[in-house]
């Protein structure tokens, strides 16, 4: 009996040093003043990295804080919470969904206890409504006890195409602009005026590969604006934070899109087949993203199917 008390103590303390480590294990980086964000990892969502694989963060202002997406699960959610009162305590205002991918979303009920307007897209609501039962039933096997707490929050504070949305933090304006059909069809960017930041949600990927769930056309169109604009610093959907004036990231993802619009328009003016397509087109990125073979099928996939129409 002292041998099995003995071992379901070690087991114990063991379980809580493994969550106290993941807890510690949980970093933000300042990329400007009252600017921070968790780079998210390079893998699929599991239970193990709490569906923490895409760029989450948050912004400081003189009155109040926002959180741009609020993580992969609901404790992931939790860790961010912890963290941004790790750095201020003043209230957390603005929770902002950049668009509907549960990597940027799952952990939105952690801050419930705060109030906070939940902003998003105006295409958000819809987006969410529609594929919150896929996702309940697929995440919540994923991520297994991280899951546990996530509800499907609707954004009330909704930004319109062609009419950019300013919030103010206390002498920090947020200024966020929806997009038309790129990514997604709700695309969602949030730049801030006091350190001419800008969060791209994943209109923009560094290093890890894309995932098409809009348009192919409008993402290049989208990225082809967003090259142009003036910020300093760009803190993207995924990947490494990179200052505004080293564009090679922008030009990596808009090499790769450009190449698979290409090569499926040659083979459907030879009156090729989607197979084909998925078989050949793009097969030179692959040594040049992270989790290719887990998306780029898919990417073809979809592109194809928008191009043979045009």
């Amino acid at each position: 009996m002292r041998i099995l008390i003995s071992f379901l103590s070690i087991t114990v303390s063991s379980f809580a040093f493994a969550s106290s480590l993941q807890a510690d294990s949980y970093k933000v980086q300042q990329v400007a003043e009252g600017i921070f964000y968790h780079q998210g990892s390079h893998q699929e969502a599991n239970a193990d990295n709490l569906g923490a694989i895409a760029n989450v963060g948050f912004i400081i202002g003189e009155q109040c804080i926002a959180v741009i997406d609020s993580g992969g699960s609901f404790q992931e959610g939790k860790l961010l919470r912890k963290t941004i009162r790790q750095h201020s305590d003043l209230p957390i205002c603005y929770v902002i969904n950049t668009h509907v991918h549960p990597d940027h979303i799952l952990g939105n009920a952690a801050f419930k206890t705060d109030k906070p307007e939940f902003v998003g897209h105006e295409k958000l609501p819809a987006a969410m409504a529609s594929r919150q039962q896929h996702f309940a039933r697929q995440f919540s096997e994923i991520l297994g006890d991280a899951y546990k707490g996530t509800e499907f929050i609707e954004a009330k504070t909704l930004v319109k195409v062609g009419s950019p949305l300013t919030l103010d933090l206390g002498n920090r304006p947020l200024i966020l602009t929806a997009f038309t059909t790129a990514h997604t069809d709700h695309d969602l960017t949030v730049y801030d005026e006091k350190t001419s930041t800008l969060w791209t949600g994943d209109l923009l990927f560094v290093e890890r590969i894309p995932a098409l769930d809009g348009s192919i056309n409008g993402w290049i169109d989208a990225l082809d604006t967003l090259i142009e604009h003036d910020a300093t610093m760009i803190i993207p959907g995924h990947g490494t934070a990179f200052n505004g004036e080293n564009s090679k990231g922008w030009q990596d993802l808009l090499r790769y899109l450009t190449t698979v619009r290409e090569e499926i328009r040659v083979i459907i003016n030879d009156l090729g087949t989607i197979e084909q397509a998925i078989d050949s087109v793009g097969t030179q990125e692959a040594e040049k993203w992270k989790l290719f073979e887990e998306y780029h099928r898919r990417n073809v996939t979809a592109a194809f199917v928008e191009l043979e129409w045009e």
